[in-house]
């Protein structure tokens, strides 16, 4: 069984991926987790593109990155699909079980060895389990969640778990920002 990766530096990497603020020819580009030295980062992995429960994470994370981004978050996802895949969801309407819209990169993990560091790879089936990372600018993984493939992730309790990492103080049961630390 792999280590936590709570409290240590968290894996590099760098892989293609694809980034919908670039242009149309040119939206694929590598991503390394060096590019986000200095910064904080949401970095998450899902099952597969196209299937039922990830579009509902991937866009609601989608419609609130400004709220990441006033907390100087930036946000990256990550499967084992490759950039051609994420660009077609992408360029899928979301009546049609698609993410269009879509407002950060999706890294692809052709090779499953980034999964496999980070420890959400299902090895059986070449692809990851619902993996949350909240990385601080000194590339310290300060939270990871790994759940199954069918429950999806709350973004309302992932802004809160980076507030609370971000206050510095002792935070708890249920802290909200705005609230005392202990």
């Amino acid at each position: 069984m792999p280590s936590p990766l709570v409290g240590r530096l968290g894996p590099s990497f760098s892989a293609p991926a694809y980034d919908p603020a670039l242009r149309q020819n040119a939206a694929f580009r590598p991503i390394s987790l060096s590019d986000y030295a200095g910064r904080w980062l949401l970095f998450f992995w899902y099952p597969a593109d196209f299937t039922h429960v990830c579009p509902t994470e991937i866009t609601a994370l989608s419609d609130r990155l400004e709220q990441f981004q006033e907390l100087e978050c930036e946000i990256l996802g990550a499967s084992t699909d490759s950039v051609h895949c994420h660009q077609a969801w992408a360029e899928t309407p979301r009546s049609a079980n698609g993410i269009a819209e879509l407002t950060f990169p999706l890294l692809s993990d052709r090779t499953q060895n980034i999964a496999r560091e980070w420890g959400v790879l299902v090895e059986e089936e070449g692809i990851a389990l619902r993996g949350l990372f909240v990385i601080d600018p000194e590339g310290i993984v300060q939270h990871a969640a790994i759940h199954s493939l069918n429950i999806g992730r709350s973004i309302d309790e992932t802004l809160r778990v980076l507030q609370a990492i971000q206050s510095g103080g002792l935070c708890p049961s249920d802290w909200k920002p705005g609230q005392p630390t202990l």
